[in-house]
């Protein structure tokens, strides 16, 4: 998947990769997509509760080499 803009989220553990998050897609317009590329496993259940609070659209998981990319299209 093509993203926008990608934040690297490698050795940050919870809540900071979603807290990273949210400060990346306020820069963001609508539309865009963000990947968020993560290493901590509780982002997997924790992004797409996040997004569906916040009215974001989760756009999928890809896990590559212990890596977690996940992709979020800004509201």
């Amino acid at each position: 998947m093509k993203a926008d803009v990608t934040l690297d989220a490698i050795g940050i553990f919870c809540p900071m990769p979603i807290v990273k998050t949210a400060k990346a897609l306020k820069e963001m317009t609508s539309g865009q997509v963000l990947e968020v590329v993560a290493d901590d496993a509780g982002i997997k259940q924790d992004m797409p509760e996040w997004c569906r609070s916040t009215g974001n659209e989760f756009l999928g998981l890809e896990e590559r080499d212990d890596e977690y990319h996940m992709f979020v299209r800004k509201k």
